[in-house]
């Protein structure tokens, strides 16, 4: 590598915002306002709240403090929005913190919804259950817009309702956002399963309308539940966040697998989907794994598939690295440099903070300067549409 990556356009593609207590109540129908999320105090505790049902503590969701300083631990579980750097949740801070650091534009993932708006599935009422999932995409809309383009969040889907996904689908795209965000489980709650007939209209829409679709891990109940459960009971907090944490990575072998088996990437092999916050040291062993298994365990299933799972990766697939070093070049080896994306997760446990631009400079010695512009930024750029501004170099 002989560039400076300061002089490229970097592109973050997962970070989190935390919700500001309004988000959702300031911009709600009248007859909603009192229904649709909101900040509560229950028992002495911030609790979000919708249609007077608990669905999560309103908890700060960083480790990064109001001075700056990035705590590691289990501590930050208690911290509030007064704890919290401003650049977790007020988004004009963001674009400060984005220069700080070196980076150019940033895709942004919920929390309060949950990261695939699994929560907002345990709402009785059919159209608040709507309005908790469009009245959030109308906010990251005037973010995304506010920002100038470099703040880009990805659109909750209703997906507990096909025909509603397919709508949102289609305003998301109108409203300008850049990409869709997907619970990987709606079975769980009595919506056909991801790989059913009945999802293809969905697909159709998002290849229409050049949305790619994102799995966040941590996307579903079953996910969280993997988090909740890998860690042996007798391991302290810090233990099974460490455990949870780095077994959550994994859990999105399952989507990647039911994606190529399911026939979704055979019948749309224009939609693009990113595996998100998992890393990517895993993926070429699991690919490998798919490829010899598509032949021992699934023979009848070889002619109904026209590519091995390896190629409908290096197709339609994307993985993203932000703290791996040693599993990088393999990984651009095994799966193409196209496939890679790089990510900051800012501000949540593991995100690559203060220094993200030297810990990548480690990653990427010996890498040639066409390979770490697509990794950094034109793979980024052309999947979601960012237009780049002139670089240097």
């Amino acid at each position: 590598m002989t560039m400076d990556i300061r002089d490229l356009r970097i592109i973050d593609v997962d970070a989190h915002i935390t919700e500001p207590a309004d988000l959702w109540t300031r911009n709600a129908p009248a007859a909603y306002a009192d229904r649709v999320p909101k900040v509560v105090e229950i028992d002495g505790a911030l609790q979000w709240v919708v249609d007077g049902v608990p669905i999560g503590r309103a908890m700060g969701s960083s480790v990064i403090r109001r001075d700056g300083e990035k705590v590691p631990g289990f501590g930050f579980i208690t911290w509030g929005a007064d704890d919290i750097a401003v650049g977790a949740y007020d988004m004009t801070a963001r674009l400060d913190v984005l220069d700080e650091l070196g980076i150019w534009a940033q895709v942004l993932y919920p929390n309060t919804a949950g990261f695939g708006a699994q929560r907002f599935g345990e709402i009785a009422d059919p159209e608040l259950r709507r309005l908790c999932a469009t009245l959030y995409n109308d906010a990251m809309v005037e973010i995304q817009e506010d920002s100038g383009g470099r703040l880009i969040p990805m659109a909750l889907m209703p997906w507990w309702d096909l025909d509603a996904s397919i709508a949102e689908v289609e305003r998301a795209a109108a409203n300008g956002l850049r990409g869709v965000n997907m619970c990987s489980d709606p079975h769980l709650r009595g919506v056909p399963d991801l790989g059913e007939r009945a999802w293809d209209p969905f697909w159709a829409a998002c290849a229409e309308h050049h949305m790619p679709v994102n799995f966040h891990i941590g996307a579903s109940d079953t996910s969280m539940t993997w988090f909740g459960t890998s860690p042996w009971p007798s391991q302290d907090d810090e233990r099974k966040l460490a455990i949870g944490s780095a077994m959550m990575y994994l859990s999105n072998a399952r989507i990647l697998a039911n994606l190529v088996f399911s026939g979704v990437l055979e019948r749309f092999p224009t939609v693009k989907f990113v595996s998100v916050e998992s890393g990517i040291g895993w993926i070429p062993f699991f690919l490998e794994s798919l490829d010899y298994q598509l032949h021992e365990s699934a023979p009848s299933v070889v002619d109904t598939l026209s590519m091995l799972p390896s190629e409908y990766f290096r197709r339609q697939l994307y993985g993203c690295f932000w703290f791996e070093n040693n599993a990088l070049q393999p990984a651009i080896d095994a799966l193409g440099a196209s496939q890679i994306l790089f990510e900051t997760d800012y501000p949540h446990p593991t995100c690559l903070y203060p220094d993200p631009l030297p810990r990548v400079e480690e990653a990427i010695t010996g890498i040639d300067d066409t390979t770490v512009r697509m990794l950094l930024q034109d793979n980024a750029a052309a999947l979601y549409k960012v237009p780049l501004p002139a670089t240097i170099g």
